[in-house]
This record gives C-alpha cells, structure tokens and sequence, in this order.
C-alpha cells in the first residue's frame, strides 16, 4: 500500500482513520472473515469511533456469509468462500445490510495453517472496500507467516484500503 503509512502502527492508523471519517461523516460498516472481527476491534478501540462505527459483520462460515450478506450459493460454489467474487459480495452486502454505511470493507481469506490449495495457498487474502454509490476497490495479496501473522497483515491492509478510500469521499 501507500509508502507514507508504512510507518504507522495499526493503532495510529485506526486513530487516522476515525479522526478523517468524523472529519468527512463517513459512517463504517465491516464484514470479516478471516479476520475474525480484529478491524472492527482496532477501530472500536478508538475514542469518538462510536460517531463513525456503525457495525461488523463477522461471517465466518459460508452460511453467515449467504444469510447475514446475501452472497448467494451459487458464488460461493462457483468461487469458493476465498475468491475476488466473494469479497465483492460481501461488501455489496454490507453496504446492503446497512443503510447507514457509507463505506464499506469486506475480508476473506485463508489464514491457516491449513486449508490452503495449488491454487488458493494459505495467506491468500481478498479485500473489497466500496464507498457507496462508486466503484468497489479490490486488492489480494498473498502473505506469508504464522496464521497470527496472515491475520495482522490482512488487519492492516484492511486498515490502509479504508484509510485510502477515505480520500475519494467529499
């Protein structure tokens, strides 16, 4: 991502995040998978995030996924819970879910230290980040590590896709 937040602890870049959507009234809904719900933590953690934190969504499973977001089953059988497909869906969902939300953010990935194939290896993670009404932003990246690492790398992109959406929002 950007060069001038790779010095930024994730607490600092969470602390800029809500400082700009207060600054913009950007109202921030989630939904996480294979973070496990550690970016609406980071942001909940914040003070004054209750004014631009509306909800998170943690759908783990491939049922949360379809009834709490509305991916449908032929997504995910045709591209797999971990695929650019799903996360697309899945922020449309949450943009769906919650009328409120005017940016969204969606995360599924193989954290491991299984679960990886040939072709989806572990630390595969999809990101899609969508401000409503423009055109979703989507990013995957293959990281390597503990499943411990592949969570906090993703916790950070995450971090940095919303903290760069920020800019596209007047």
């Amino acid at each position: 991502m950007s060069n001038q937040l790779d010095h930024l602890s994730t607490q600092q870049l969470a602390k800029k995040i809500v400082f700009n959507a207060r600054q913009t009234k950007t109202i921030i809904a989630l939904a996480e998978s294979c973070t496990g719900g550690m970016i609406a933590a980071a942001l909940t953690d914040i003070p004054g995030s209750s004014a631009v934190f509306d909800r998170g969504f943690v759908t783990y499973s491939n049922n949360a996924k379809m009834d709490m977001l509305g991916v449908t089953q032929a997504c995910l059988c045709e591209n797999g819970a971990v695929s650019r497909e799903t996360a697309l869906a899945m922020v449309s969902g949450t943009l769906a879910a919650v009328s409120r939300a005017t940016l969204a953010l969606s995360v599924t990935g193989v954290a491991g230290p299984e679960g990886g194939t040939a072709q989806k290896p572990v630390g595969l993670v999809h990101f899609a980040c969508q401000v409503r009404d423009k055109p979703i932003h989507h990013a995957s990246h293959i990281f390597h590590g503990s499943r411990s690492d592949v969570r906090k790398m993703s916790l950070t992109t995450a971090l940095e896709m919303i903290f760069n959406e920020l800019k596209y929002i007047i």
